[in-house]
């Protein structure tokens, strides 16, 4: 019997490897054999939540396509509508100015956390937001250009970088404000920062409602902001998700626009309760002090910047080999 079962299996082995063997298709296969990485998996992992085992297989059906992938999970229901892809990499801080009724949040970054924590690199970025405050715009080209100390900006940044021994970057300016409305800012450990604009009511009440979107992290302001895309999108995903519980059309229809209203009212600032009382809405917040929602700006830092990753048993194999 074992002599039979030895015979077979090599007989199986042969013809699946068999240069004219005809291998069966599926309805969608990869068209690369390596398709998927481990990065790969990784990325899909931080944008949805979904299992390993899950990102890896939609991974290989949409050959390595992680937005496409990410959508097809959301559609089977197995990744999370909220979580979204964010790779937090690069050090540095963000500081924050106000002038007049203009606030600017100013990402500088640096090589190290260690650096980050240096006093001459904090006095650096907050010298840098101060003077972004006085000018008009977000360009990070016109600030560094801007007249400090008998020179300019980036002859302030260049001292600094030969001081310290690190490649230090003024990365990005967000501004917000007029002299018609009230701003307010807030920098939550010197790495989240956010800017909140209203009509009417207080600085103070800006920098409240700043807090609750640093937390919270709120995809927009108000429903009105939400592209009319990004809302079909979601009803797309939320009908796919109830398409085979066997419920009656009229049913499901009512099922998405109850999910989507939901999910409109999770994902957009003044509908969220305020997180520091949990009592009512940002939007009743607003209103209780006379004010209204125009906008708010929230950054990270290193968002979207992919640090490198060293390999460390690289480098000892590499280091032994030279020896």
């Amino acid at each position: 019997m074992k002599v039979a079962a030895a015979l077979a299996l090599t007989a199986a082995m042969a013809t699946a490897f068999a240069p004219n063997a005809v291998v069966p298709l599926t309805s969608r296969q990869s068209t690369s054999l390596f398709a998927v990485t481990t990065a790969q998996i990784k990325e899909l992992r931080e944008a949805t939540g979904a299992g390993m085992m899950d990102c890896k297989k939609v991974l290989t059906e949409f050959d390595g396509d992680v937005e496409a992938a990410a959508e097809e999970l959301r559609k089977k229901g197995l990744a999370k509508a909220d979580k979204k892809a964010s790779r937090i990499a690069a050090e540095g801080k963000i500081a924050v100015a106000t002038s007049g009724g203009r606030s600017v949040l100013v990402e500088v970054n640096c090589e190290t956390d260690f650096v980050a924590k240096d006093d001459s690199f904090a006095k650096f970025a907050e010298q840098a937001a101060a003077t972004a405050a006085d000018l008009d715009g977000e360009d990070v080209e016109a600030l560094m250009a801007a007249s400090v100390d008998g020179g300019t900006l980036e002859d302030v940044r260049a001292g600094l970088v030969s001081k310290i021994g690190e490649n230090i970057q003024v990365r990005r300016v967000a501004a917000r404000g007029t002299d018609g409305t009230t701003t307010g800012a807030y920098v939550h450990m010197q790495r989240i920062g956010v800017l909140v604009e209203i009509e009417g009511g207080t600085p103070e009440l800006c920098t409240d409602v700043a807090m609750h979107v640093a937390a919270m992290n709120p995809a927009y302001a108000t429903k009105e902001d939400v592209p009319a895309e990004d809302i079909e999108k979601e009803r797309e995903i939320l009908t796919a998700q109830v398409a085979d519980s066997g419920k009656p059309e009229d049913i499901i229809k009512k099922m998405v626009e109850g999910r989507l209203n939901k999910y409109l009212s999770e994902n957009c600032l003044v509908s969220q309760q305020y997180v520091k009382t949990n009592d009512r809405t940002v939007g009743k917040l607003l209103e209780e002090n006379g004010a209204k929602m125009i906008g708010f700006t929230r950054i990270v830092v290193g968002e979207g910047i992919e640090k490198k990753q060293d390999d460390f048993a690289a480098e000892v194999a590499a280091m032994a080999g030279g020896n």
